[in-house]
């Protein structure tokens, strides 16, 4: 059982960190009404944590193949439980959002070297079983977000979503310090940190331009110049990156087709299968005036068939990574599109199927995904490759709920507008798919609030048809994209011991520097 104890405390970390991606969704009406503020203002308590996440996670990853693993891992954890206090004390949505930023930054330190971590302590088919524990704790922290939050917020209050988080976080510590060894590569090496705040820089001006532009616009000159920022930002990165000689991504990596489709896959995965979910939490909550909990057991199917079908990955396993892969983002597709026939009249029990579907497919892509990413690689570019796939990932779902958010409220805004009794659809867009469905059916004459909640009904319905729809066309296009271009037989190839480029004891050799 000692063998396993690591697997434990970097499934710890990895649940807690995961968890807090998904489990505002629930909440956000009740931190907007004890703060005073919009859920339109709030959308960063959900982007600004999974932003900040994926931004330095490629940084950390490369970083932490050379200063510790273990060390990164352990003032992660506690950099995220400190901001989780921050959190939960939050006297307003400032110190709510900057306290979420630095949530952000402690998990990327934890997530940036669980991939690493784990190719370390275990091989063979012990790395399968693990990988397959890890993907399971992927797909239920995810998943289970939405419902935990709701339990909390329900009955206790918001603010336990991140006190929650202190008793599981000092546990994990414990255990990483008693279980986790060390390794690391000697000697020095000139830090990446240009390549570090220009992929931050790209990925934050795209991401809060898209917020911007459904708010101002696509024309307004501050949206205009967030998109001219990002590309002038990832010119600026790809130019560095060729030119370091430690970066934090080797480009060239690319230049290898199984790299190529593990990294878009991972970032369509978290995009088709996780970020409709803010705006289903949003519409039960909202428009069918679901309680918290409710909310969340709707979702909870998708949580159950994510880890039966990792749990079934590692006892069944390893399958080929192009049909687990590639099999499971279909899966996510198809469930995305089982869930796109709503309509005025549906409740939440209409989505539950396509959940399931997709959960499936969750549980497939997850374990497989890191294993396939590890496989691509020397053993001493862990660190960098396990960011990397992590940081695609939370991109996914950063720009996910993004380009989302766009897609629901234009949508919204077209049924608006085809009814014609709507005066001003474009700020009644904003407020519905801000979660003010109540008090915009309460302004309304009353002798018209049948109609008008018929209406909101079926906008929001609408909406969500239309996020789904590109959701089940990420999916899909990603799984074909894996077919074609993964070639990695089952289990991974399994990675052999360099020898030349780290020497028995982790120090780095003249064969490494090379790479």
């Amino acid at each position: 059982m000692r063998k396993w104890w690591p697997l434990v405390a970097i499934c710890l970390g990895t649940f807690m960190l995961l968890v807090d991606v998904t489990i505002v969704t629930v909440a956000l009406p009740a931190m907007a009404a004890d703060l005073d503020t919009t859920l339109s203002d709030l959308e960063w308590v959900v982007d600004v944590y999974a932003l900040a996440l994926a931004s330095l996670l490629l940084g950390v990853g490369s970083r932490a193949d050379r200063i510790g693993r273990r060390k990164v891992y352990l003032v992660g954890l506690i950099v995220f439980t400190a901001a989780s206090v921050v959190c939960a004390i939050a006297p307003n949505a400032g110190v709510l959002i900057g306290a979420r930023a630095v949530q952000g930054l402690g998990a990327a330190g934890m997530f940036g070297t669980t991939i690493a971590l784990l190719g370390m302590h275990y091989s063979g088919r012990e790395r399968g079983v693990a990988f397959a524990v890890w993907g399971a704790t992927n797909s239920v922290a995810a998943a289970a977000g939405p419902m935990v939050g709701g339990l909390l917020t329900q009955y206790l209050d918001w603010r336990w979503i991140f006190f929650v988080n202190l008793p599981v976080c000092l546990v994990a510590v414990v255990l990483t310090l008693r279980s986790v060894r060390e390794v690391k590569g000697r000697g020095r090496q000139r830090a990446d940190v240009l390549g570090v705040v220009t992929f931050t820089v790209a990925s934050g001006a795209l991401t809060f331009g898209l917020i911007r532009a459904h708010s101002e616009g696509w024309t307004a000159p501050f949206t205009l110049g967030l998109f001219a920022a990002a590309a002038v930002a990832l010119t600026l990165f790809v130019v560095v990156e060729t030119r370091h000689e430690h970066p934090v991504l080797d480009l060239s990596l690319f230049r290898r087709p199984s790299f190529t489709g593990i990294m878009i896959s991972a970032l369509f995965l978290q995009g088709a299968a996780f970020a409709a979910l803010l705006f289903e939490s949003l519409w039960m909550q909202s428009v069918l005036g679901y309680e918290p909990v409710e909310a969340g057991l709707y979702i909870l199917p998708m949580c159950a068939a994510a880890f039966l079908v990792s749990a079934l990955a590692g006892r069944f396993g390893p399958w080929p990574p192009r049909a687990s892969i590639g099999g499971g983002l279909a899966l996510i597709a198809l469930g995305s599109g089982m869930q796109a026939t709503l309509d005025a009249g549906s409740s939440g029990s209409s989505i539950v199927a396509g959940l399931v579907v997709s959960g499936l497919g969750v549980g497939l892509v997850t374990p497989s995904l890191a294993a396939a990413a590890l496989a691509t690689v020397p053993p001493e570019r862990g660190g960098m490759v396990g960011g990397a796939v992590n940081t695609f990932r939370q991109l996914g779902f950063a720009l996910g709920i993004a380009v989302f958010g766009l897609i629901f409220q234009s949508r919204i805004e077209s049924v608006l507008k085809a009814d014609g009794s709507v005066p001003d659809p474009h700020g009644t867009a904003a407020a519905l798919s801000g979660g003010q469905a109540r008090s915009v059916v309460a302004g309304w004459p009353e002798g018209e609030r049948a109609e008008m909640t018929h209406l909101v009904r079926e906008a929001f319905a609408s909406g969500l048809n239309a996020v789904l729809v590109v959701a089940a066309a990420l999916g899909a296009m990603a799984s074909l994209l894996v077919v074609a271009t993964v070639r990695i037989p089952a289990g991974g190839a399994e990675q052999q011991k360099p020898e030349a480029g780290v020497s028995p004891h982790g120090q780095e050799t003249p064969a490494d520097a090379a790479l």
